[in-house]
């Protein structure tokens, strides 16, 4: 069963661009992954500091492969103490 993940990212005031840059550097990897069939980023349009990803996956599993990618633990260091707020929605559809 396909999965879709919400994730939403807050930057801390003054690290917007840092943050930004840095998960712009995740699309094309992740897109290119095993079961990634949609990995969109979304910035708030009066928040520049708020950010959506939008994902579509094969598999649970394929997720969580993902999750536990190099890619994803530099982008953890590189943006070590810049976000303030992350929250993480695993969803299904149902209509």
């Amino acid at each position: 069963m396909a999965l879709t993940i919400l994730a939403q990212i807050t930057a801390v005031p003054g690290k917007e661009d840092l943050v930004r840059a840095e998960l712009l550097k995740l699309v094309p990897i992740t897109r290119a992954e095993q079961g990634c069939i949609q990995y969109d980023l979304h910035v708030d349009n009066e928040n520049p500091g708020f950010f959506v990803f939008y994902e579509n996956w094969e598999t649970r599993a394929l997720w969580q492969t993902h999750m536990s990618a190099p890619h994803l633990a530099a982008y953890m260091a590189a943006t070590d103490g810049a976000v303030s707020d992350f929250v993480l929605n695993e969803m299904s559809a149902i209509g």
